[in-house]
């Protein structure tokens, strides 16, 4: 296992498992994963170009939505004592600089995020965020541990927004979804089979599935499932035509689930509470 920065084509540090499997990470802009190799296919979708464009949005990698994901009514968060929090969509999380370090089993990686002046004028609960990476045989392991170190609990929702290259967005399925779903792009329940045939023309789509999740690449001839573990147990699937990805993002909660309650997650003050779940590549032959 070992950990090196590279320059090249952008910078950013690379950790490589004993058999060769890899992550490449750039903690300075949001602790942003921006790549994954499995037998040396990449598996994340990365637009480098857009990055590397100042003023430009990710189109890539993984962003991390913290403490909120997705967006809230002008980007206000009423607080039960009065307060109102000032987040913009997804959060800031994904925009700050993250320290960076190997794990103790030396099979991983550690992203860390703690509060600043900044983060607490906008939304005043001083917190550490650990985001953990690991390299399994086939898989990568995700845990976040956050934790509350004010005197007040804590609210929160956390995902992953990552991008996944796929042959084709027109032979590309998936696995264990559930027949409804919720259409962010109308904001109302739809058929989950109606929206999946639209990946071509763009979809943006939240599921409650009873289990796992996974998309399938016919002509790739491989799986990518997302193993879920309550309460990081909601999956969001986006599309951005005429790209050749998916966005299969685990959410704990739908948006605006610190306002609805629907999902609300809060640390009590002085503990921490850890999420995991888990993406594994396998072969449509195996």
């Amino acid at each position: 296992m070992a950990l090196r920065q590279e320059t090249a084509p952008y910078a950013h540090s690379v950790f490589t498992a004993d058999n060769g499997d890899l992550i490449r990470l750039v903690p300075e802009r949001g602790g942003l994963l921006t790549g994954w190799q499995v037998d040396g296919r990449e598996m994340v979708y990365f637009d480098l170009e857009r990055f590397l464009t100042p003023g430009q949005s990710v189109r890539g990698g993984a962003p991390v939505l913290f403490p909120i994901c997705g967006n809230l009514p002008d980007d206000r968060l009423p607080l039960a004592d009065g307060r109102t929090a000032c987040l913009k969509q997804h959060g800031f999380a994904r925009t700050m600089p993250w320290s960076l370090s190997i794990l103790e089993d030396g099979l991983g990686v550690r992203l860390g995020l703690t509060d600043t002046a900044e983060t607490l004028a906008a939304f005043p609960f001083p917190f550490l965020l650990q985001l953990d990476y690991r390299l399994a045989p086939s898989a990568l392991e995700v845990t976040m541990t956050l934790h509350n170190r004010g005197d007040e609990p804590l609210p929160f929702s956390f995902g992953l927004h990552p991008y996944f290259n796929v042959s084709s967005l027109a032979g590309t399925s998936f696995a264990g979804m559930p027949a409804e779903c919720f259409d962010h792009k109308v904001m109302a329940p739809a058929p989950t089979a109606e929206q999946l045939q639209r990946l071509e023309q763009g979809i943006d789509l939240l599921v409650r599935p009873d289990g796992d999740v996974a998309l399938v690449d016919e002509d790739a001839g491989i799986k990518l499932s997302m193993e879920l573990s309550d309460p990081w147990n909601l999956a969001v699937f986006w599309t951005d035509p005429p790209r050749t990805m998916v966005c299969m993002e685990p959410w704990t909660g739908p948006r605006q689930s610190l306002i609805s309650g629907d999902c609300k997650l809060e640390v009590a003050p002085g503990e921490q509470r850890s999420l995991r779940n888990r993406y594994v590549v396998s072969s449509l032959q195996s």
